[in-house]
């Protein structure tokens, strides 16, 4: 298929372009194109052809001896084009030794008839009738009589007539179609949104409603005349779609589906490659760099490919290497010398589908409640659909530029923790979510943001979002949002951001204004198909010597260093304290006034388990880094049993920690990676103490199987073993029970209770307040790089300076807000069943209760707070 027709040329009507009896009519013309280079003359031949009354305007194309049978190919243009799109490609596969023959669809160029959106007794029945005229050609190879060998292949509306093709007429023998739908009613209503922007644009390529079929017509005018597609509606677009005949596609598939495609994004091609390989055919998927809505479409590796394709499945070349079963095209930059993006590829023997390799990403954020404006203006902005094909802004967007928009009051966001490493998504994310609204349905538009590590700037990969229609949500409803399947790489130190907004550009909203109410109530799970390898490329030279140069310069600079500092003397006074920091700062890279910490000072006891808290960049992984030598201190000092703390220090073999995640060989067993990391260390065997460590850890018998076969839950007690070999006199936990199930976090809790229940101490950052408080002593919370407060637990959650203001009806943030400002308060944040306050010292119940009445506040009770969530809110002012 010519994937260079679904450019923007000459506006939109070129945005998709990509017999029993046969009635040969008058005008028929032969020209024979003459190849300059060596190569045989392609020979081609203008027909139109009368079916059911309708013309269809044909062009058929052979190459070499005339004699001679050879297999043919059916290639279809896309919608808003004509044959002529694709003439170049079958050109090429003439000289190939294919016979070709292409054809203006209904409705298009010099063919007559009504547009019926690839209808079954339509455009797929003259499909057939192309088979009868090409069974009696004397160029075409049979399989018996009236039987030709043929493939099919067509990109767009065109592909979709190819898969529609394979499931009515048996005699079609191998495909291969491209960015196309597999169920063209979920493309244009996903999950019951209309997506009414790529439909009027659908409509308009085609000339406008009255060139198609009247109830296709009708149709349309009655779902965007309303904006919410009925039954029929879907009814309608299904029978004509391709997985109306999902069990009858039995032949060998290349699905090739755009990464930039709004339109019809990956999860189409993924229904299609699951359905026919379940008819027992082979199938392989390659995800290219462009689509719909723009990008590189990588025109000459795709028809490379679908040529290697046929030749194999129709010339029947064993040899014709067809490519892995999956394929992904990645981008990786911009070439300085032309400003072209630079693309690689990446691939598996196998499909991984869109759910391998799930991983939980922890995301935090409270009950938030937003608006859909009345008309749903102004809306959101996630994809420009049809005009990004010209400027590219999808592929800008995987090379951090974006076009995406939300507006303020009209959505909620939720957030992760800096991710520890580079982690890559291959697949659609999953999360699931409780949903209320004032209205009885409510429409949400799902999206996974890249927020770069500063936070300044936000990318969304493939400017792609998931409509949701949620209906009975006035009562509350718990929700799965399956996420655009995306391929993309997050960053060390980059945060994924889960936003869900009212409205969106290229979507139909309720016009009827309302309030969404929406919380987390699960992790956000990321695929991330560890089977896919990006293909090995050879290195320049200078990957080889600039190590070793940096090395030397590296040495020089320590050497020098050492001359110049010297190490500061420990302090007796301190020689059984875990932990004392004071006055500690460290300031942005390249800013003199912005600080990641400040002046923190807190002290660790022994025997404690410390609970670190603080919303996203509180500094709290800041100060870990500090605190095991990663990183130095602008200012302050750290001291482990008195010893000061710097990169190399003696002391930090008394330091065990469990930051960034453990790798573990996979073939190996438990008890063999930690002793093969012992080993690594160079330290006595002796001193590992490796059976109490997996005693605390708890792992029993598992530590004889293979790690492969480990849970995650196993998987993250391994990795707190490995932190407790040696049994380190301070461990270190940086969100320990990540990805952990409620058992396997209660297991963990006791792991460290049980480690520090033998004077040993445990520092542990964890964004789960309800666990810190079941396993911690002691806190300290920072906010903005400071320190809030630190003490015993009880002491922090039962402090006499929280107030929990009960209210006979919510609040509105009007009034938080007031409250907040009232003399004698430090903060006022809305819960669930009220308002949290924190006083002021000078501050009294009796005092803020008068200014409540006065504020016209319908307090229904007032008492203190003992929850460690709702004191962690007011002692942070709701900044989380």
């Amino acid at each position: 298929m010519d994937l260079r027709a679904l450019r923007l040329r000459g506006g939109p009507r070129r945005l998709f372009a990509a017999g029993a009896a046969v009635a040969v009519l008058a005008g028929v013309g032969t020209w024979t194109a003459v190849a300059s280079d060596g190569t045989p003359p392609v020979h081609r031949t203008d027909r139109p052809m009368a079916i059911d009354g309708v013309r269809i305007d044909t062009s058929y194309f052979t190459s070499g001896p005339g004699d001679r049978r050879r297999p043919a190919v059916l290639l279809a243009h896309g919608f808003g084009g004509s044959k002529q799109d694709v003439r170049a490609q079958a050109e090429d596969l003439a000289r190939d030794g294919f016979a070709v023959l292409t054809w203006s669809a209904r409705g298009f160029g010099r063919s007559t008839g009504e547009i019926g959106l690839n209808d079954p007794e339509g455009e797929v029945k003259d499909v057939s009738k192309l088979i009868d005229w090409l069974a009696v050609q004397p160029q075409v190879e049979l399989d018996g009589p009236g039987d030709p060998r043929v493939g099919v292949a067509g990109a767009s509306y065109g592909g979709a007539v190819a898969l529609l093709a394979a499931g009515h007429d048996e005699r079609v023998d191998a495909i291969a179609p491209a960015i196309t739908y597999w169920n063209l009613a979920d493309a244009l209503f996903p999950n019951g949104v209309f997506k009414k922007l790529w439909a009027g644009i659908f409509v308009n390529s085609g000339g406008g409603c009255a060139k198609f079929r009247p109830d296709l017509c009708r149709m349309y005018e009655r779902v965007a005349e309303s904006g919410t597609p009925d039954r029929a509606a879907r009814d309608l677009l299904e029978a004509r779609s391709p997985s109306a005949v999902a069990t009858r596609i039995k032949v060998p598939t290349l699905l090739t589906q755009g990464q930039t495609d709004s339109l019809f994004p990956l999860g189409q091609a993924d229904a299609a490659a699951a359905a026919i390989r379940a008819n027992g055919a082979p199938v392989d998927v390659d995800w290219i760099a462009g689509g719909h809505d723009g990008g590189d479409l990588e025109a000459a590796r795709v028809q490379s490919r679908t040529r290697a394709w046929f030749e194999r499945y129709l010339g029947n070349d064993k040899a014709a290497a067809t490519g892995p079963a999956f394929r992904v095209t990645r981008t990786g930059g911009v070439d300085s010398t032309d400003g072209a993006t630079l693309l690689s590829g990446a691939g598996s023997d196998r499909y991984p589908g869109l759910e391998s390799g799930l991983e939980p990403v922890a995301l935090s954020g409270r009950e938030q409640r937003f608006a859909n404006p009345a008309g749903a203006v102004p809306p959101a902005v996630s994809a420009l659909p049809g005009l990004g094909a010209g400027a590219g802004l999808s592929q800008l967007s995987a090379l951090g530029v974006g076009v995406s928009l939300d507006f303020p009051g009209q959505y909620a966001r939720f957030e992760s923790a800096p991710v520890r490493s580079d982690l890559r998504i291959t697949g659609s994310p999953k999360v699931t979510v409780q949903v209320r609204s004032t209205s009885d349905d409510a429409v949400l538009f799902a999206k996974v943001y890249d927020v770069a590590a500063d936070g300044t700037r936000s990318v969304l990969p493939s400017q792609l979002v998931t409509p949701v229609r949620v209906e009975g949500a006035r009562a509350g409803k718990d929700v799965t949002l399956t996420l655009p399947a995306i391929d993309h790489k997050v960053e060390q130190g980059h945060r994924l951001r889960l936003v869900l907004a009212s409205t969106d550009l290229g979507y139909a909203s309720p016009a009827a204004p309302a309030t969404y109410t929406v919380s987390l109530t699960s992790d956000l799970q990321v695929p991330t198909a560890p089977g896919v390898r990006t293909a090995a490329s050879t290195l320049p030279a200078w990957v080889w010597w600039l190590p070793l140069a940096g090395a030397a310069v590296a040495a020089a600079l320590l050497l020098t260093a050492r001359r110049r500092t010297a190490a500061a003397p420990p302090d007796p006074a301190l020689g059984d304290v875990p932990l004392q920091i004071t006055g500690l700062s460290k300031r942005y890279a390249r800013s003199a006034d912005r600080y990641a910490v400040r002046e923190l000072s807190f002290r660790v006891e022994k025997g404690q388990v410390l609970g670190l808290l603080g919303p996203n960049g509180a500094g709290k992984t800041t100060t870990l880094r500090m605190l095991m030598g990663l990183i130095e201190p602008d200012d302050g000092e750290i001291r482990v049993f008195g010893q000061a703390i710097r990169p190399g220090a003696p002391v930090l073999s008394r330091v065990g920690a469990f930051v960034e995640g453990a790798g573990f060989l996979p073939h190996l067993s438990g008890r063999e990676n930690l002793e093969l990391y012992w080993r690594a260390t160079g330290r006595p065997a002796g001193d590992a103490h490796l059976d109490e460590a997996l005693e605390i850890a708890g792992l029993g018998d598992a530590l004889a199987r293979a790690v492969r076969t480990y849970s995650q839950g196993m998987r993250q007690r391994l990795a707190i073993a490995q932190a407790m070999l040696g049994l380190p006199d301070l461990l270190i936990l940086d969100e320990p029970t990540n990805g952990l199930d409620p058992p396997q976090i209660r297991e963990m809790r006791e792991v460290m209770i049980r480690y520090a229940a033998a004077g040993r101490t445990v520092i542990v950052s964890s964004h789960l307040l309800a666990e810190v408080e079941q396993s911690c002593t002691h806190l300290v919370v920072m906010d903005r790089g400071r320190l809030v407060q630190a003490g015993p637990v009880a002491e922090i959650v039962g402090s006499g300076d929280t107030l929990l203001i009960g209210t006979a009806e919510p609040v509105e943030d009007p009034v938080v807000e007031k409250v907040a400002a009232l003399p004698g308060v430090v903060s006022a944040v809305r819960a669930d069943d009220g308002v949290l306050v924190r006083l002021a010292p000078d501050g009294t119940a009796r005092d803020l209760v008068v200014e409540l009445v006065r504020l016209d506040v319908p307090v229904a009770s007032v008492g203190p707070h003992r929850r460690l969530e709702d004191a962690f809110l007011t002692l942070i002012g709701g900044s989380a």
